[in-house]
């Protein structure tokens, strides 16, 4: 690939050089053709790039052959393909101008990545039967709703081995159902008969039973619980078991355990100040607590301290302090801090944003447009949430409060061009429709093309695209809303994003998803408002 750079005295060329694949199906580009470069100084060299001084001859061969359109000949009459390709930003259908030119064995993973991605991005998948005037498909509603239903119903024998997940993927399947719109009220009592036999006398709730109490499940099933909704339901969570069993969990230097004995992480921190936080349960550490001192008295003590520990020399958020960073513990990390305080607040308060900004945006990738949950790493379908849910609470940050009027259900949205955006929503939403969507086998969402799909990926890579579809904004604490103790994550509203040209077909939008809490918008509210009412004392 070359192009003309024109200056004042002299003209130049850039020519640029892929990297040398060590698999066949990887693309090429002779070089036998390039002028040996001169030496111009480190300084005008780019990695990848070889500029060229030209002659008069090439200047006008360049000039004529590549850079002007031909008036001569009439213009071709362009199929609805070409039409459709031409819409399609060069962005998303050319490899990135600017790679690192050594070859290893992470780069060779990147170029396949992005070969086997292109052919979706272009429009030119065998996989899909429509593709719109912009070059995206269809969501395929149907048969992704179809998987998650088979997904609740008995599995087979070998998922067995998965018996402590099982409350993960009930929250993965109604979470998934219920973004695409799907009433899922008909699981109430299943969820509940099988949650009820594990939960702990001694507080949370274990993956299975006869399993130990651990934050992970026990956020899982609250959430579960709180989708399908009903006081029956909610009415089942031992509030008091599970306040004294926090305690427990709770360590000295601020963060939480995982279970009691476990591993300290930023999931524990983020989980633990969901449960507290949708309970409505007291602040105060339980005095038989290992952690309470007169200087450790509430479960929150030293808890956003811990969480700026995490925050590594990249900028991201590490599972503890010293670690490498990870998109999923950047989302918990930040949830964690958007219950605790105002975002505009508490984020900058405790995280350094600049580089949280750098850092999370430089997972977004080209030309897939999708992201990649640490450096160096392939892009991931589950990542539109774990990194693209973290957009909403970076640009609550840096833009500040608005003071629309809180609703605990939006019905009739506004909208916005969604200007200011610090990511690519389109690039998102292009990598969603076009590479995460299994519409050949069996339906669901997946990581890409070359992966199965599965509930994990479908509930996170929906969450991910209602994100990239709607804006949220948080509300002043003095509008009206939740008071009380961690009211914060109950004060935003949210907008449709609607561009001009709007790529995606409308029908394709899916519902809103509460950015700190990851449920149905309104399902945060309900549920703390029926703590609030209901269950003011110990029961």
């Amino acid at each position: 690939m070359a192009f003309l750079v024109k200056g004042n005295k002299h003209h130049k060329r850039v020519v640029f050089q892929t990297r040398a694949m060590a698999e066949k199906q990887h693309l090429t580009v002779s070089s036998s053709s390039a002028k040996p470069a001169p030496n111009l100084g480190s300084k005008n060299q780019q990695s990848g790039f070889i500029i060229e001084e030209l002659s008069q001859d090439d200047i006008e061969s360049i000039t004529d052959e590549n850079c002007l359109p031909s008036l001569s000949q009439p213009a071709p009459i362009m199929s609805a393909a070409t039409a459709r390709a031409a819409m399609i930003p060069e962005v998303f259908k050319n490899l990135s101008p600017f790679r690192d030119l050594l070859n290893t064995q992470t780069s060779q993973a990147q170029d396949k990545t992005v070969q086997e991605c292109l052919p979706f991005l272009s429009g030119e998948s065998a996989d899909f039967k429509y593709y719109n005037y912009h070059g995206l498909p269809h969501l395929d509603r149907k048969r992704h709703i179809a998987f998650l239903h088979k997904s609740l119903k008995k599995l087979p024998a070998p998922y067995v081995v998965a018996d402590a997940a099982r409350p993960w993927m009930f929250y993965w399947a109604l979470s998934g159902l219920t973004t695409m719109g799907e009433d899922v009220s008909e699981y109430r009592k299943r969820l509940m008969n099988t949650v009820r036999p594990i939960q702990n006398e001694s507080g949370g709730f274990g993956g299975g039973n006869g399993q130990m109490s651990h934050l992970a499940p026990t956020y899982a099933i609250l959430l579960s619980l709180a989708i399908v909704g009903g006081d029956e339901a909610l009415g089942l969570i031992d509030r008091k078991a599970m306040w004294k069993w926090l305690g427990r969990l709770k360590q000295p230097d601020g963060g939480f355990q995982m279970s009691v004995g476990g591993e300290e992480d930023v999931r524990g921190a983020y989980c633990a100040v969901v449960i507290i936080s949708l309970l409505n349960l007291p602040l105060d550490l339980p005095r038989d607590s290992p952690a309470w001192t007169e200087s450790v008295p509430t479960l929150l003590t030293n808890l956003p301290e811990w969480v700026a520990r995490c925050q590594t020399f990249e900028g991201g958020i590490t599972c503890k302090p010293d670690a490498e960073a990870h998109g999923g513990y950047a989302f918990c990390a930040l949830a964690c801090l958007c219950i605790l305080g105002e975002p505009h607040v508490v984020i900058p308060k405790y995280l350094d944003v600049p580089r949280l900004v750098s850092w999370l945006s430089a997972r977004q990738y080209s030309p897939e447009g999708g992201f990649a949950g640490r450096t160096n790493k392939l892009v991931d379908g589950c990542y539109s949430h774990w990194i693209g849910g973290c957009w909403p609470l970076v640009e609550a940050c840096v833009k500040g409060p608005t003071m629309v009027s809180h609703h605990a259900k939006s019905t009739n949205l506004g909208s916005t061009d969604g200007s200011g955006d610090l990511y690519s929503r389109e690039g998102l939403i292009r990598y969603i429709l076009c590479c995460c969507q299994d519409v050949v086998k069996r339906g669901g969402l997946r990581d890409k093309p070359s992966h199965n799909s599965d509930s994990y990926h479908t509930c996170y890579v929906l969450a991910g695209l209602s994100s990239a579809q709607h804006k949220w904004n948080f509300n002043h604490l003095t509008a009206k809303g939740a008071s009380g103790n961690l009211a914060s994550p109950y004060h935003w509203n949210v907008e449709h994003v609607i561009r001009q040209p709007q790529i995606y077909d409308e029908e394709d939008r899916v519902e809103t998803v509460h950015p700190v809490f990851v449920v149905p918008e309104g399902v945060a509210e309900a549920t703390r408002a029926y703590f609030a009412t209901t269950c003011a004392g110990w029961d």
